[in-house]
C-alpha cells in the first residue's frame, strides 16, 4: 500500500521510519518532510495546511492511507476533507481535535465528567486573570487557551511571574490569537508521564508510557520547550499507576466523547502528573507526542500500518498490539537560543548510519547542496535502544557526542530520574 505522512518533524520521521518496516507498505510519501525523512520517503513540497493540495495529491497518487502528524491540520479539518473525498486518513476530525485546540474546552469536559485534573478558571479579560492570580498566590500555572507549539504554558513560581505570563499572552499576544483567552490552573507536583493510546470510538488500546523533559536546561530549569528528550519505560512509576490512569482518565474520556456525540478516532495523548492523589491530567493532545513518538514506536512489535488501518476501518477491538521489553532514550539536540531566536542553515556533521541500537530522527533539518543543515529549533532526536534505561541512555549520549553543529545545545540529564 501507498502511505502519505503529513508533517516535517522528528515525530513524522519516526512514523515514516516505523512504517517503512512494514511488509504491507510499498511506498511512503511525506509532505513536506525534512532532511532525514528524504532517505526513507519521497518528500513532497506541500505545506501541512495546504488541505486542497494534499487531498489532490492523495487522489492523484492513489494513496491508500494518510497519517497526520501535527495538530494544526487536524484543527483545520484535514480529516473531514479527506473523508469527504472517500480517502482513508488516520486522525481525529476537526470537532474531536478541539480536545487539543482549546484548553478551556478540554478542562470543561473533564470537569463535567469527573476526570481528575487540576482545579482551574478560564479568562478572556487580563485584569480579571491577574486579580485571580493575586487571590490564589503562587506557584500557579498560566496556559494560553489555543495552540502555541508547546510554548504556551508558564509554571509561575511567583505572583509577578504569573502576572507577566498573563500580560504576555493576553496583552502583548506573544502567542497570537491563541493567547486571547487563558486558563489558570492549580500547580500540581509530582512526576510527569505521557500516556498515549490508539482510539477507535469506545475502544482504547494504551501504548507504553514515556517521560518527557520540557524545560530547556538540566535539572528542569529555564523556559518550557516542545520537549528536550524522552525515555520509555518509566521504571519509577508502577504499572498500577498506569492502569489507574487508563481506568480513571482514558476510558472515561472515551465515554465522555461518546456522550457529547464526538466520534474520536486516532491517537489520544494524555500528559499526566502523578500526584499523591493519583494521576491527574495536565493536557490532552489529539495526535502522537513529539518527542515521545521517538521512544514509543521503537518499542512497538506489531506492524504500525496494521494498527493505523484498524483504527481507520473501525476494528481496533480485533487488532492485537504487542510491545518490546527493551528501553529507548531520546536526547534532543537543539539550536543555540531555542526556544527563543536561533540561527538556521548551520551544517550538521557526524551523522551515522542507523543501527539496531541507535537511530537519529531528524526534526529541524533540510538538505542544501547535498549537506544536511539546521532548519529549526529542535534539530535532531538522537535515540538509543537497549535492554534497560541505563544501556539505552549510554547509546544515545555516545551518539550525541559524535554529532555536531554550530551552537548545538542538549540536556545532559535525560532519563536521569529513571536511574535513581
Amino acid at each position: 500500500m501507498r502511505v502519505l505522512v503529513i508533517g516535517n518533524g522528528g515525530r513524522e520521521h519516526a512514523l515514516v521510519w516505523k512504517l517503512a518496516q512494514s511488509e504491507k507498505v510499498s511506498e511512503i510519501y511525506c509532505a513536506p518532510g525534512n532532511g532525514g525523512i528524504e532517505s526513507v520517503a519521497r518528500c513532497i513540497p506541500l505545506s501541512v495546511t495546504d488541505l486542497g493540495g494534499l487531498v489532490q495529491f492523495a487522489k492523484e497518487t492513489k494513496i491508500d492511507l494518510t497519517v497526520v502528524g501535527p495538530e494544526v491540520p487536524l484543527l483545520e479539518g484535514i480529516v473531514d476533507r479527506f473523508e469527504a473525498e472517500g480517502l482513508k486518513i488516520f486522525g481525529p476530525r476537526k470537532h474531536a481535535a478541539r480536545i487539543e485546540g482549546s484548553k478551556r474546552f478540554a478542562k470543561e469536559l473533564m470537569q463535567k465528567y469527573g476526570i481528575p485534573t487540576a482545579s482551574f478558571r478560564s479568562f478572556s479579560d487580563a485584569g480579571e486573570a491577574k486579580a485571580y492570580v493575586r487571590e490564589k498566590g503562587a506557584p500557579i500555572v498560566v496556559k494560553a487557551d489555543g495552540l502555541a507549539a508547546g510554548k504556551g504554558v508558564v509554571v509561575a513560581r511567583t505572583v509577578q511571574e504569573a502576572e507577566q505570563a498573563v500580560s504576555e499572552a493576553m496583552e502583548k499576544l506573544v502567542f497570537g490569537a491563541a493567547g486571547k483567552e487563558v486558563v489558570i490552573e492549580e500547580f500540581l507536583s509530582g512526576q510527569e508521564i505521557s500516556l498515549m493510546a490508539f482510539v477507535d470510538g469506545p475502544t482504547i488500546k494504551p501504548m507504553v508510557v514515556a517521560q518527557d523533559h520540557k524545560p530547556v536546561y538540566d535539572h528542569d530549569e529555564g523556559p518550557n520547550t516542545g520537549g528536550m528528550g524522552t525515555y520509555s519505560p518509566v521504571p519509577q512509576i508502577p504499572q498500577t499507576v498506569v492502569d489507574q490512569a487508563v481506568e480513571t482518565i482514558l476510558l472515561p474520556m472515551a465515554e465522555a466523547f461518546a456522550k457529547e456525540g464526538i466520534e474520536y478516532k486516532g491517537v489520544l495523548y494524555a500528559g499526566l502528573m502523578v500526584t499523591d492523589q493519583g494521576p491527574k491530567v495536565i493536557e490532552f493532545n489529539a495526535r502522537f507526542g513529539d518527542p515521545e513518538t521517538q521512544v514509543v514506536l521503537p518499542r512497538l512489535k506489531t506492524d504500525l500500518a496494521d494498527i493505523l488501518l484498524a483504527v481507520v476501518e473501525g476494528r481496533l477491538d480485533k487488532q492485537p498490539i504487542e510491545w518490546k521489553e527493551d528501553a529507548a532514550v531520546c536526547v534532543v539536540m537543539a539550536s543555540g537560543g531555542y526556544p527563543g531566536t536561533y540561527e538556521k542553515g548551520n551544517p550538521v556533521f557526524g551523522l551515522p548510519q542507523d543501527s539496531d541500537e541507535q537511530v537519529v530522527f531528524h526534526a529541524g533539518t533540510k538538505t542544501e547542496n547535498g549537506q544536511i543543515v539546521t532548519a529549526g529549533g529542535r534539530v535532531l532526536g538522537v535515540t538509543g535502544l537497549g535492554p534497560d534505561i541505563a544501556k539505552a541512555r549510554e547509546k544515545a549520549y555516545q551518539l550525541v557526542r559524535k554529532i555536531s553543529f554550530k551552537d548545538a545545545h542538549y540536556r545532559t540529564d535525560i532519563a536521569a530520574k529513571a536511574l535513581k
